[in-house]
């Protein structure tokens, strides 16, 4: 959540930077109005206090005690029904400030969407094919690797069994990527995929993206999204202490997604399902740890793509397609040659302290003080976007796949 003092304090400035964001300007205003408001009703609640505390103590060596009481007991009443004012007025905004995302940092560049993202570099060379690559479901089906009919028998569209080596050369994925990002200081955890909604509150799903969520009926649980909801509020409520710090976790997990808006893209195919696997990293720091951490983050998934020799790039994303939660985020895109570009498989992102805010994640600094940390995530990576890859970049001639050598130990 947006620290308000610093909204209210740098209204304009920071209003500036939530309009590249995509907020709507009418809220903003919405908001500018209750801040006015809410300083004058502070104002005359301040008045009424001082005006109470002045005359309690003057009451003692009064001459009109019992006039003095009864101004007192009234202005006590006056008091009751400002703080009421205070208070609605507190909630009006504070309900308003949680669907309101982060402030994009100053280096992130300025643009409307997808298409003004920024190429950072390129990692590798795509493979050249001396035939023409097949597209991933097809090499699946033919390899009896992916069953779309099952699964959309068995659920609906956009669900999808894996079978035989498929089936195995994904749970290769996860336990590969588990242990490459354990090398890298780590920590494996292994979280609920249902969590409750302060939960689903404290990394920003709720309330602004419950349409997109799977519910539970009739009980306070979603199927998460991503495992960074779970993993990231492990710490929800808590004061960490300050050597502990920074605390870097890998999590492997199912997502379940709606994909809200998503008709008519990726229809065919595994990279768009509402049931999906990923192996996530999350990192919570002190403030001036988190820019270094999130390095770490990017080139770790970089790394992990080199590794599995998938040629990718590095995108900064604009202002216009920063997620909700994120000050700034990178994308690493993945090479497939069937569609002859780049496509995303993770995405880092730094929170700053937005999401801590909202889960009460505080250390205690040098000086003794409480203080707010920093939360990041990425992708590293999504399982199933990783398995396309290598079947495309891997395929040959006769529609087989190669498995790639840092693999193989897993079969």
């Amino acid at each position: 959540m947006l620290d308000l003092k610093n909204l209210q304090n740098n209204f304009d400035e920071v209003a500036k930077k939530l309009k590249n964001k995509k907020v709507d300007e009418n809220l903003l205003k919405q908001l500018a109005e209750i801040f006015i408001e809410l300083k004058k009703e502070k104002t005359a609640l301040e008045e009424l206090q001082a005006f109470q505390n002045k005359f309690s103590k003057e009451l003692v060596n009064a001459q009109d005690k019992e006039d003095l009481k009864v101004k007192l007991s009234e202005n006590k009443n006056k008091i009751n029904e400002q703080n009421q004012k205070v208070n609605i007025l507190e909630d009006k905004l504070e309900n308003i400030a949680h669907s309101i995302p982060n402030i994009p940092d100053n280096i992130v560049p300025i643009g409307e969407d997808e298409d003004e993202n920024v190429e950072i570099k390129k990692v590798l060379t795509p493979p050249n094919f001396d035939f023409e690559p097949k597209e991933h479901h097809d090499l699946g089906e033919n390899l009896d690797w992916l069953d779309f009919v099952r699964g959309v028998k068995i659920s609906e569209s956009r669900f999808c069994v894996l079978k035989n080596e498929g089936a195995l050369l994904s749970r290769a994925l996860v336990n590969y990527m588990i242990d490459f990002n354990r090398s890298r200081g780590f920590n494996f955890v292994n979280v609920p995929y249902l969590v409750n909604s302060a939960t689903m509150f404290g990394t920003g799903q709720l309330p602004k993206f419950k349409d997109d969520m799977y519910k539970v009926e009739d009980e306070d649980l979603y199927l998460i999204s991503t495992s960074e909801i779970p993993v990231t509020n492990l710490y929800s409520g808590e004061i960490l202490a300050s050597e502990n710090l920074p605390i870097k976790m890998t999590c492997y997990s199912a997502c379940f997604r709606k994909e809200a808006g998503s008709a008519g893209r990726d229809t065919r195919g595994i990279i768009r399902q509402h049931q999906f696997e990923k192996v996530e990293l999350v990192s919570i720091t002190k403030p001036e740890q988190s820019d270094s951490v999130f390095n770490e983050m990017v080139e770790c998934a970089s790394d992990l793509l080199s590794s599995l020799g998938l040629a990718h790039r590095h995108l900064m994303l604009c202002t216009g397609d920063l997620g909700f939660s994120a000050a700034k985020t990178i994308d690493l895109e993945v090479w497939i040659p069937s569609q002859n570009k780049y496509r995303e498989i993770s995405s880092v992102s730094n929170c700053r302290d937005f999401q801590a805010r909202r889960a009460k994640i505080r250390y205690k600094n040098d000086q003794g003080k409480n203080e707010l940390v920093h939360t990041l995530n990425g992708s590293s990576l999504a399982v199933g976007r990783t398995l396309v890859a290598i079947m495309e970049n891997y395929q040959d001639r006769d529609g087989k796949i190669i498995i790639p050598d840092v693999l193989r130990k897993y079969f």
